[in-house]
């Protein structure tokens, strides 16, 4: 396993459509393993691979509790939401490629999601709560959305002008559009 620089905003790959994965071999698993270390030492409690700047339909989830909870993490290969519910639920976001930044975010309270796991066998689960939100928030990532295109347009002009001027200081790239 090996830690991986995460990208940030402005960085333009963040709003890749990311590529179906069709081989499950051991480089996909040394990637899941490098995805789950990144994000725990981000920390975070979720990452896809495109925020390593891999266009892979591929992401990591662990809602565990670091201090007193024994890791749970969850592998998804090419996920897909295939229900949400009219019902919606708030909950405060943030991301890794977009840090020190937070906001609440409304999304469908329960979601179902079909997705394959690091075999490639084909799995399907109903998730509520956090889970639902952080699962919509890393699907979201591979179908190149970004949390901050569910705030107000205002919101989300005003955090990408701050990332952009970070990167101009920092000799990184202009930001997407978007």
């Amino acid at each position: 396993m090996a830690l991986r620089p995460i990208i940030s905003l402005p960085d333009s790959r963040l709003r890749l459509v990311s590529k179906p994965v069709t081989t499950f071999d051991h480089e996909m698993l040394a990637l899941f393993d490098d995805m789950l270390e990144t994000m725990y030492e981000a920390p975070g409690i979720g990452l896809a691979a495109i925020q390593l700047g891999i266009d892979k339909r591929m992401v990591t989830l662990d809602l565990a509790k670091r201090d007193d909870s024994p890791p749970q993490p969850l592998f998804l290969v090419n996920p897909e939401i295939v229900w949400s519910s009219p019902e919606l639920s708030t909950y405060e976001e943030g991301c890794l490629s977009i840090p020190d930044f937070y906001e609440d975010v409304e999304r469908p309270a329960r979601v179902r999601v079909r997705w394959q796991d690091r075999q490639g066998a084909v799995q399907e689960m109903e998730a509520d709560g956090l889970l639902a939100t952080a699962l919509q928030h890393e699907i979201d990532h591979i179908n190149g959305v970004l949390f901050i295109d569910h705030i107000s347009r205002l919101k989300r002009e005003r955090v990408i002008r701050k990332f952009a001027k970070a990167a101009r200081r920092e000799g990184g790239r202009e930001p997407d559009a978007r």
